[in-house]
């Protein structure tokens, strides 16, 4: 099939299925379109067990065609963290700072390490094969919360402004740098690389401090033609060269293309609408965004729901899987609680936040493209199946009811 002939059947299922979720479950709409899928895909396995193959082979054909890791990573990825972005203030964020950076650089690196080694105790206890730099690989994989996913049920949430900007702002951010821990350790386990503190410190701040620079630097080149321009269509057509260009741009030079559209992104959404475009402009540009925004995580979600097809799952990996998915939320609980009691000592937080913060930090989409990175192998294949049902069951469990921990929080105490 043609790249055109996917996109279309993946854009019209998504509206079937979010018009099936509007119509009976009234989910969220990107979790309802998930649980369409994942009961659409079971049942055409199921029913390939009676002999009516027809339709699951179909569907393998079709999510087998789809480079997931690519298509979310290299593609879709940019243009939802940019659209997410644009919608954070930046003031809050900056109020934030300490909170969402100490999230997204110390809580990223502790989680990682903390998954790891319960990762490591579980397999050997299951008896499934598994060194410990692939465990390595897993829980850097695993231990940053998806923005994508995060900000998606946060819409619905009903968080405050301030419990939405740290959430929100430590999700966009530290999936920056967990890929850089993931390709320092992919490095090191895949390709043999050496193991110095001086090579992650390189890697570091060319991918995450470079890719924030640049940008920094396109957000500002792209605000500077926007002043000169008073067309709307004219300006929405330039901020999508910033992320497409900017995206692109950032990869070839090696630099993170996350960090970068979503600098960009704040600079656009904050700076840019306050002064390099009229207000016309500046409600047409975020009802494009908002549907840009919708329109990729409906196709994201339908294509998570049906990756489950050609994943190889058995009853020691669901066991694993659920295991792993206890242990990444302890490990997010106390990657979350340590440095934000230390900050208890210089500010107020909520009484909750360590609660909500825990609870919000979904898994999602990138965890799932980040294991399929990997090379073939007996462990590529055993860390995606548990990937993936960590992904699901966080998701499912943690975003269904986020909402309701978040007014609960909110109620005050007898």
């Amino acid at each position: 099939m043609s790249l055109l002939s996917i996109s279309s059947l993946l854009i019209t299922v998504s509206a079937l299925f979010a018009y099936v979720n509007y119509r009976t479950l009234k989910l969220p709409t990107t979790i309802g379109i998930m649980v369409i899928s994942l009961l659409f895909s079971l049942v055409l396995v199921i029913l390939s067990k009676f002999g009516f193959n027809t339709g699951v082979d179909l569907a393998r054909d079709v999510v087998g065609q789809i480079e997931f890791d690519e298509t979310l990573l290299n593609g879709m990825l940019a243009f939802l963290l940019f659209a997410g972005a644009m919608h954070i203030d930046l003031k809050e964020l900056l109020k934030s700072k300490w909170t969402i950076g100490l999230l997204a650089s110390f809580g990223v690196v502790m989680s990682t390490f903390m998954v790891a080694g319960a990762a490591y105790v579980v397999f050997g206890f299951l008896n499934i094969d598994m060194p410990f730099l692939y465990c390595l690989l897993f829980g850097s994989l695993i231990a940053p919360t998806d923005p994508v996913a995060v900000l998606g049920v946060l819409k619905t949430a009903g968080a405050s402004k301030s419990l939405e900007t740290k959430i929100a702002g430590e999700s966009l951010f530290n999936d920056g740098v967990a890929i850089v821990i993931f390709l320092t350790i992919f490095g090191i386990a895949i390709n043999g690389d050496p193991l110095s503190a001086q090579s992650i410190s390189l890697l570091f701040v060319q991918e995450a401090i470079g890719g924030a620079l640049f940008g920094f630097a396109a957000g500002w080149f792209v605000m500077q033609l926007l002043k000169r321009v008073d067309d709307y269509k004219i300006e929405i057509l330039l901020t999508l060269a910033l992320v497409a260009g900017g995206a692109t741009g950032a990869a070839a030079l090696h630099l993170s293309a996350p960090i970068a559209v979503v600098v960009a992104g704040l600079m656009i959404g904050n700076t840019g609408k306050k002064s390099a475009m009229s207000q016309t402009t500046a409600e047409h540009l975020d009802t494009f965004w908002e549907l840009v925004d919708e329109i990729l995580n409906a196709v994201l979600f339908l294509i998570i729901g049906l990756e489950v097809i050609i994943i190889t799952f058995s009853g020691t990996i669901g066991v694993a899987g659920v295991m792993l998915a206890v242990c990444a939320l302890l490990a997010r609980l106390i990657a979350v609680s340590i440095p934000i009691t230390a900050l208890k000592l210089r500010r107020d937080f909520h009484p909750h936040v360590i609660k909500i913060l825990t609870w919000g930090g979904l898994r999602g989409g990138i965890s799932v493209a980040l294991a399929l990175s990997l090379p073939a192998s007996e462990q590529r294949d055993i860390i995606v199946a548990i990937t993936y049902v960590i992904v699901v069951l966080s998701i499912l469990l943690q975003g269904l009811t986020i909402g309701k921990l978040i007014k609960m929080a909110a109620q005050p105490e007898a």
